[in-house]
Formats: C-alpha cells, structure tokens, sequence
C-alpha cells in the first residue's frame, strides 16, 4: 500500500481506461475559491470536493476549526464522489499536497487502503502538458462502506504530555510556531515540548514531495525515527495529515492530534510556549 502516485502513472491509468477516483481537493487558509479554480480548469474525469462542508464539521472552540465529521456522514460524501469498494483514489490540490492529504488521511482513516496522493498535484500535471477541463463534472453514486479507527489519533490531553515519552511535531510555519504572528486562533505560539517542522520541509522546489531516504534524514534530525512514539499537530489538523503521509514515505508510523492547535489555544487551561524551544 504506497502513499503516492505520479502523474505519469495516473495517465496511464486513465488512458487504459483502468477505474480510478480522482478528487480535487483545493483549498488553503485564505483562498475560498477552491470550487472556482476547479470549474476554471481540472485534470478531465475529477469532482471536486469541498474541503470546509465535506471533510470537516462546522467550527467549535471545544473541537478546532475544521473537526472531524462522522464516518456516516464521511461515507454519504465519498458515495456521492463515486467511490466504490475496492476503487483507487487519487487525490491532488495545487499546494503541494497540503489539502488533498487531509482527503487521504480520512479515508485512510476510515479503512480505505487504495488511496493515493498525486504527488506533485496539479501543477505537476499541467508541467507535463497533459490536458484540462473546465466546467462541473458528477459521479455516478458509489456504495463505499466506510469504518473509524484505521489510523491513530490523540486528544489534547495526550498531546500535553506526548513530549514526555516520544516527539510531538508541530506542521505550521515556522513564524506562528515561535508565536511571532497567529492569523486565526486565539493564541500565538506552540504547545509545550512540540518541536517545529513545518510541511514546507517535506516538499522539493517542485511542490513533489522529497525521496523517502531525505525524509528519514529530515525527520531524524528532529529527533524521530521508526522507533520513535511520534504525533503531529497543526492549526487544525488539515497540514498535519500532510505531515503524517511524508512520516509513511519514510516508515514512520505517526499519530493525529485533530483539533491541533485551534483546539488547544481556545482552552484557556492549557499553556501556551512561544520561542524557537520546545519549552
């Protein structure tokens, strides 16, 4: 079970007429327009899903700014993207990945193997010539049947003391880990003992993500290996799944913190670090 796939391999699929899911995920902090840079132009046969209404619940000071929905109402969403059991999806945005693993982790999640992410995205795609398409395209229904529990997770409660006994990864920049700015959530800096690695660091000048020996290089200077208890967290455990999928390319089994730091900052009990420190 891989974690990506490349552009020349998902055009092979497609021209061989092999079935296979393809789901556009655009969206990032600051830019609502995801629906309109897909009808503008996607790769042909994609259905766009709605990262805000279709992968997270509405926003709430106890859970974070993108909580995670139910598996039932998960399994309704990818039912209406086509998927099938036993399908491969691919998802791909034009971020490096960043909203489209948030897509992958949740089906990971809810026991769907066969889920991929087009590395390089979009741009990747369009670099290579391939064509696009504008205009809204739908899926026949599909008949998924979706689980809970395929990946790990932690509460807030164990991100406090993760640091204790393993490594808790904070996925933001660099500039809202220090607590030098914080754009939406209420409180600037990091949990106590995370230490910053921001998604940037997993990604070439490409937007692909970096080779599995260069990810494990990376990660092991931030102190984390295969043997190493490791959870992620982000602003709201959207980047963080991007984070997890570059730890699987280099064997590293990791752990969510889905409220991320929008959660942790709305809870005035617990502490907030600022600095380049973990402390």
């Amino acid at each position: 079970m891989g974690t990506l796939m490349d552009v020349s391999a998902l055009n092979a699929r497609m021209a061989s007429g092999q079935r296979t899911v393809l789901l556009d995920v655009r969206w990032a902090l600051g830019d609502p327009d995801g629906r309109s840079h897909y009808l503008a132009e996607h790769i042909p046969g994609a259905v766009y899903v709605d990262l805000p209404t279709e992968l997270a619940e509405p926003a709430e000071p106890a859970r974070g700014r993108h909580p995670l929905p139910p598996t039932e109402k998960l399994q309704e969403a990818a039912r209406r993207w086509g998927v099938c059991g036993g399908d491969v999806v691919v998802a791909y945005d034009d971020a490096g990945s960043t909203s489209a693993a948030r897509l992958w982790w949740m089906l990971r999640n809810a026991g769907f193997g066969t889920v991929y992410l087009l590395d390089g995205g979009l741009p990747a795609w369009r670099r290579a010539g391939l064509p696009l398409k504008g205009g809204l395209e739908q899926a026949a229904p599909g008949d998924v049947t979706l689980a809970d529990g395929g990946m790990p997770v932690i509460d807030a409660a164990k991100a406090a003391e993760w640091a204790a006994h393993g490594v808790l990864l904070d996925a933001r920049a660099g500039e809202r880990y220090r607590g030098e700015i914080e754009p939406v959530d209420p409180r600037a800096g990091h949990i106590p003992g995370a230490v910053s690695a921001p998604t940037t660091g997993n990604l070439d000048d490409g937007g692909r993500f970096l080779p599995a020996e260069d990810l494990r290089l990376r990660f092991a200077r931030l102190g984390v290996d295969a043997a190493t208890p490791t959870a992620v967290y982000c602003g709201s455990g959207v980047t963080a799944a991007h984070e997890i999928a570059a730890l699987e390319i280099a064997g590293i089994p990791a752990a969510l913190f889905p409220g991320s730091f929008s959660e942790w900052s709305n809870d005035a009990s617990r502490p907030v670090a600022t600095g380049a420190q973990p402390g």
